[in-house]
């Protein structure tokens, strides 16, 4: 390490905070989820701060082997990565206000080279510059990934949530229990309602089903297919379903697929088999 170095080092550890102070200044953000348009102190303060330990991390690049600040540069991305704030703004914002942040971070650099012509060359300068170039650049890359998994993390386990509200089996006398489907229905939404079922069957002690589709406008042949399977997999276990409410494209494209409807006991209507118990 040259002494020019430590001599940058140190000059922008002393302004990071003034760089920090630059870039807020100077944030503009419309979007009322998005990180950036805080308001309460508290959370000015914690945004502030984060930007600042970034910064002091990355003034180390001037110091230290560049595998040392990338790890360290992991740390502070594993930390930005899981605040809530941030999963909630989009991500060209982010990639918005990194670049910015490198502008001002240049532009402390250019200070210095002026201030120390002698010292720091033209060469020298533009490696500099080349190195905080990169360095933002892997740090974008690797914040952009640690983001977008946690966002499908979060958007899956969300998912998962409504499937599950979105199928409850409602329990009613007797050990009987009410399934009403409403809305679209995919494969995967129907995977799920099976395996939701007959856990929810199983945990509440269901003897009898009355699975009721009349909120349920189309069923493709797959998730048809899945309908009848959970039909099937609850009689395994014990329970007894009445199925109601099949609209009749349901029914055609039942027997399409040739599924039988001989061992189900079927009502047109909810009130029908309800009345049935």
């Amino acid at each position: 390490m040259t002494m020019i170095n430590q001599s940058l080092y140190e000059f922008m550890e002393k302004e990071s905070k003034n760089i920090t102070e630059d870039w807020f200044k100077t944030l503009e953000e419309d979007d009322v989820d998005s990180v950036y348009s805080v308001k309460d102190s508290d959370a000015i303060h914690k945004l502030m701060q984060q930007n600042t330990a970034y910064l002091i991390t990355l003034n180390l690049i001037f110091t230290k082997p560049i595998s040392e600040v990338q790890e360290r540069i992991y740390s502070w991305i594993n930390e930005i990565g899981n605040d809530r704030a941030h999963l909630q703004t989009p991500l060209h914002q982010m990639f918005r206000e990194f670049v910015r942040t490198r502008d001002i971070y240049l532009s402390y650099i250019n200070k210095f080279v002026e201030e120390n012509s002698t010292e720091a060359s033209k060469e020298l300068a533009d490696e500099w510059r080349k190195q905080v170039i990169k360095t933002l650049d892997f740090t974008i890359h690797h914040f952009i990934k640690k983001i977008d998994t946690n966002t499908t993390v979060q958007l899956e386990a969300q998912k998962e949530m409504i499937n599950e509200l979105s199928s409850p089996v409602i329990l009613l006398q007797n050990n009987s229990a009410l399934l009403p489907l409403v809305g679209d229905i995919d494969t995967a939404r129907a995977k799920s309602i099976l395996e939701n079922t007959l856990a929810q069957c199983a945990e509440k002690g269901v003897d009898h089903l009355f699975l009721d589709l009349s909120g349920v406008v189309i069923i493709d042949t797959m998730v048809a297919n899945e309908i009848f399977q959970l039909i099937s997999a609850l009689s395994i276990i014990g329970v007894q379903t009445t199925l109601s409410g099949i609209r009749p494209e349901i029914a055609q494209t039942a027997v399409q697929l040739g599924l039988s409807f001989e061992q189900i006991n079927i009502k047109s209507t909810l009130a029908q088999a309800l009345a049935s118990n």
